[in-house]
């Protein structure tokens, strides 16, 4: 064999108790799996695991890592957690399919979460081609959602108006081609624009088409604060409708008004679990949420695009109408809820000149300056050119915990790797799961935990041979320390690597090894097993 891991504590993914075994891989595959007393393994190398946990690699359910895969060979922020594979085109935003114009425009609509991308060679077009580019070599494994907002963008523009009939067939027909091209389903961003201009209908024929190719659909649906229990009812309705599987992304119960409301959301996915719908869900273990600071404008104040946003900005009249409607009326970017400048902390710029605001909240920033919180929010807007990130802090623990004890509960980072002070969760989710919530404060055992990280998502990617120590399945594995695992990244570090994370392998190889990034650039695209059904 080309590898034997000898005195492991296998964790197997399924849940069941750990086992001692030795573990032999050969050409990317798990070979053998041994139990004490049966007949040793012979490889070309051992490696020692001295009663260290081993377990499938970690799938990062909701991932914004579209271009940092290619543009930081080494993404130690996701490989050093011990992540294998992670899902993107996340929130219905993305990088395909496009054409020359609704690239352009992509790009600055989601600055905040990947750059400008002036770095990058966007040499493809469609979804096919940007999975070609990344199977040229890249960290990690990484799977693609075909992004309904860049669609709507691509076939309708930036209006907020129902789709025509062509418009409609044309993006059914961008849908599709994705799907042939190895998308694994369709992600949604409904409070972000363009997206979130699709009527229930609309959305209800794209997931028709995702569902003939057996994908499932990814809403960041349109509320998480006041409405949030709606917004889930309409997901599960529409897909109902559509025959399409459904997984909720980062499904949280924000605001003060859904406060210890979590036993509602999870009464109402167990009664459409009864019904037999095909639901799942991902969540990341922190209260915070993070997004752009445009985000929490009005969705009438984003009609028409970037350029469109900021000169109502740059207008008095228009801009104390947004304030207003963000202040006093609650606008539907904020989720429906009044927003608390108090609670809305700056993580990033991308003007250097900004950075003395980075990690102030608004209303520090604000009452520093002497001003109001909306003219040093505006002013941010504007000078930053729609590019600043914020974390905005208005999670409750006990949701958090609530949830990720859901069997249907997968792991998701939804980690965005820019900024000068970006949220934890993008270089701590999966350590933190295992060292905080499993082992100290035993939300769940470590092996419930890791099943959750594991085949969990694996069964809901449709991946017959990963998620599992099994023999047969690829060889995208973690070896890690249950009693020293842990997050590094903290809120005032955050790009701190984990502890206690020792081996990664992908393919069989190291990707990191004795706590070190090797350099292998074994990851490649994960896509849709062929077929219609």
């Amino acid at each position: 064999m080309d590898l034997q891991i000898q005195d492991a504590r296998v964790i197997d993914g399924t849940g069941t108790p750990s086992r001692p075994a030795d573990v032999g891989i050969t050409d990317g595959r798990i070979v053998a799996i041994r139990k004490p007393g049966e007949p040793p393994l012979t490889a070309r190398r051992t490696l020692r695991a001295h009663g260290l946990a081993l377990a499938p690699g970690f799938i990062d359910m909701h991932a914004h890592s579209d271009l940092a895969l290619l543009r930081d060979p080494d993404h130690s922020a996701k490989a050093a957690q011990g992540v294998t594979l992670e899902v993107l085109g996340q929130d219905g935003l993305s990088y395909a399919p496009v054409d020359d114009r609704t690239l352009g425009e992509v790009r600055r609509a989601i600055t905040g979460w990947n750059g400008d991308g002036s770095d990058i060679d966007f040499d493809w077009r469609t979804v096919g081609e940007y999975l070609d580019r990344l199977d040229r070599g890249i960290a990690v494994n990484a799977a693609y959602l075909v992004p309904q907002g860049t669609v709507r963008m691509y076939a309708v523009g930036w209006d907020d108006r129902p789709a025509t009939p062509q418009q409609l067939d044309h993006m059914r027909q961008l849908v599709a081609a994705s799907m042939e091209e190895g998308a694994v389903g369709m992600s949604s961003g409904l409070t972000y624009t363009p997206g979130m201009y699709a009527t229930d209908s609309e959305l209800t024929e794209l997931c028709r088409v995702v569902a003939r190719y057996d994908g499932y659909y990814c809403p960041h649906h349109r509320s998480y604060g006041a409405g949030a229990l709606e917004a889930y009812e309409e997901m599960m309705r529409l897909t109902r409708d559509a025959g399409c599987s459904l997984h909720l992304a980062h499904a949280t119960m924000n605001f003060g008004v859904n406060k210890g409301r979590a036993p509602e959301l999870l009464a109402l996915l167990d009664d459409a679990l009864a019904s037999g719908a095909d639901i799942s869900l991902d969540t990341y273990p922190y209260t915070p949420g993070c997004t752009t600071l445009v985000a929490m404008l009005p969705s009438w104040a984003s009609e028409g695009g970037p350029e469109a946003i900021l000169g109502r900005l740059r207008d008095d009249a228009t801009a104390e109408r947004i304030r207003h409607h963000m202040e006093v009326v609650g606008a539907d970017g904020c989720h429906g809820v009044p927003i608390d400048w108090g609670t809305i902390e700056i993580s990033g710029v991308s003007h250097p000149g900004l950075a003395e605001c980075v990690g102030k909240t608004v209303a520090e920033a604000a009452a520093q300056q002497g001003e109001a919180p909306w003219t040093t929010a505006r002013r941010l807007l504007v000078d930053d050119g729609l590019g600043s990130t914020i974390l905005q802090h208005v999670g409750h623990e006990e949701n958090v915990r609530a949830i990720m004890r859901h069997p249907v509960h997968t792991g998701g980072s939804d980690g965005i790797l820019q900024g000068d002070k970006p949220h934890p969760r993008a270089y701590g989710t999966f350590p933190h799961y295992l060292g905080h919530y499993a082992r100290e404060l035993g939300v769940m055992s470590i092996e419930e935990t890791v099943a959750h990280l594991t085949s969990r998502p694996a069964a809901r990617l449709r991946l017959p041979d990963r998620g599992l120590v099994r023999e047969g399945y690829r060889a995208d594995l973690v070896l890690f320390d249950p009693d020293t695992v842990a997050a590094g990244s903290t809120f005032e570090s955050p790009r701190t690597l984990p502890v206690g994370i020792p081996y990664v392998l992908i393919d069989g190889k190291f990707v990191i090894e004795d706590g070190r990034r090797t350099g292998v650039l074994a990851g490649r695209s994960v896509r849709r097993t062929p077929g219609v059904r």
